[in-house]
């Protein structure tokens, strides 16, 4: 028997209210008691567990009689009268077709026809008491589903461990089982339709105007709530949004932008490679793959197959070697950016990234540049936004320096700049007639500074309590 056993509580303490969940606990007393049914092996087993929940004291049955019938709200006793009925009837007759008919004394073909006699009347009595559809619904699959039916059980637990002589007399007496069931199953189904509208208002168990149970929904998580918001900034300007693989080739991860195979930079983005199976052919050259460093590649893989005009953002997850703290993880989120045009000038650069920054921070932000390296753009630029903690200021409300950007009144956001002309070599642009720009934006990053977020492995720990702080 379980530890805690829902008999020995009321309805109200079990918080039963309807009979939807009136339902649900004799499904779970019927699994449970199939569970225990399972483990008994002996004669003696099987007789002392009957007695554990269909006896006259002490069992399941009278629990069920003191705790829940007697002290249940008037709108569920009738139903949980005839629930507890079917429920002991079940008891029977599991009892009976899971164990072997040694186990139950059949040991003659008298005794097995009185076994199915038996059966019969359970049965007979079960299909009268069903109120309407959902009900013989109900006992036509516990008596003849193929997978977990009575049939079912009689025919590997009797039939097949019975000896030779007796499987003749056990085949005649399922067929006429069988039979039996399926014709009682179709008359009383007849019956219940063709009093189908006599009877709608005692069929209504459940009064469908009770609030139904509210179940918890979910919601996106931070990332891609920062992700949409992003997204949906730059689709208001013109730009749409692009998704590409997250397993690379060096080629589009580095060579093709700009990035040669031993340029010091890529020292600063050392990245995770994979062990390729081995190919049939052992002459055939291998393509080596890498977990992608950043979603440029896809800017790459756009202007192969687009010519300009080109403004794109490319949203995703990437990876590096970088060991995890309050700043650092090997896998994060980044948005790309590439424009391309003719005539496209820094100007436009800097409209563009200013018009993100005021509708993501809101527009008392003030931004700036600084000179940078990146091999893929030139020139390239560090842009920075006034501290929203501080206001710019590098002092803190409640005096002294400003954590957040540590008295500096400024905060690095990303890396940017006008695309470096060897790049368009790689995707047959005409670098004297188009020019843009890009840039990479750290969604964690900027989640952090948007929500006072101090570390970002909070992100990917899902701790529950800091997901609801985000709806």
């Amino acid at each position: 028997m379980l530890s805690e056993d829902p008999t020995k509580k009321s309805l109200t303490e079990l918080g039963v209210t309807d009979a939807v969940q009136l339902a649900h606990r004799f499904y779970e007393l019927r699994a449970r008691f199939q569970r225990e049914l399972a483990r008994a092996s002996e004669g003696e087993g099987w007789e002392r567990l009957r007695d554990e929940w269909v006896g006259p004291e002490g069992s399941v049955q009278s629990r069920i009689l003191a705790n829940w019938i007697r002290t249940a709200p008037e709108h569920l006793k009738a139903g949980l009268v005839q629930d507890l009925q079917n429920f002991i009837n079940e008891v029977f007759i599991l009892s009976a077709v899971l164990q072997p008919l040694d186990q139950l004394r059949a040991t003659d073909a008298a005794k097995i026809e009185s076994q199915f006699r038996n059966l019969r009347g359970l049965f007979d009595r079960e299909v009268k008491e069903c109120r309407d559809e959902v009900d013989l619904g109900i006992t036509e699959r516990f008596w003849i589903s193929p997978k977990s039916g009575v049939l079912k059980h009689i025919a590997a637990n009797w039939r097949k461990t019975a000896p030779r002589d007796l499987v003749p007399s056990i085949g005649r007496e399922e067929n006429k089982l069988k039979a039996h069931i399926t014709r009682e199953i179709a008359e009383r189904r007849a019956t219940l339709e063709s009093g189908a509208e006599e009877s709608a208002l005692a069929r209504e168990r459940i009064d469908l105007s009770l609030p139904g149970v509210i179940r918890p929904i979910g919601s996106h998580h931070l990332i891609r709530q920062v992700f949409q918001e992003i997204e949906d900034i730059f689709f208001s300007i013109g730009f749409s949004v692009v998704e590409g693989p997250e397993i690379e080739t060096p080629y589009y991860n580095f060579e093709a932008l700009n990035i040669p195979e031993f340029h010091p930079v890529r020292d600063d983005m050392d990245t995770f490679y994979l062990e390729l199976p081995l190919f049939s052919d052992k002459n055939a050259a291998k393509t080596p793959l890498l977990l992608r460093t950043h979603t440029s590649p896809m800017q790459i893989r756009t202007m192969e197959k687009q010519k300009p005009p080109v403004r794109v953002i490319v949203p995703g997850k990437v990876y590096r070697r970088d060991n995890p703290d309050a700043t650092h993880s090997f896998a994060f989120h980044q948005i790309e950016g590439l424009a391309v045009d003719t005539d496209i000038t820094f100007c436009d650069f800097t409209g563009t990234i200013e018009y993100f920054v005021k509708q993501f921070f809101g527009p008392s932000v003030k931004t700036r540049f600084r000179p940078s390296y990146f091999p893929f753009t030139e020139p390239s630029v560090e842009f920075d936004v006034s501290c929203p903690f501080c206001g710019g200021t590098g002092a803190a409300a409640a005096g002294g320096t400003c954590s957040k950007c540590k008295g500096a009144a400024w905060i690095e956001l990303f890396g940017a700049g006008m695309v470096d002309p060897a790049v368009y070599g790689f995707v047959n642009y005409d670098a004297k007639k188009v020019s843009g720009f890009a840039f990479g934006i750290g969604i964690d990053r900027l989640a952090m500074l948007k929500y006072g977020i101090d570390d970002i492995q909070v992100f990917f720990q899902n701790d529950v309590r800091f997901l609801k702080q985000f709806p």
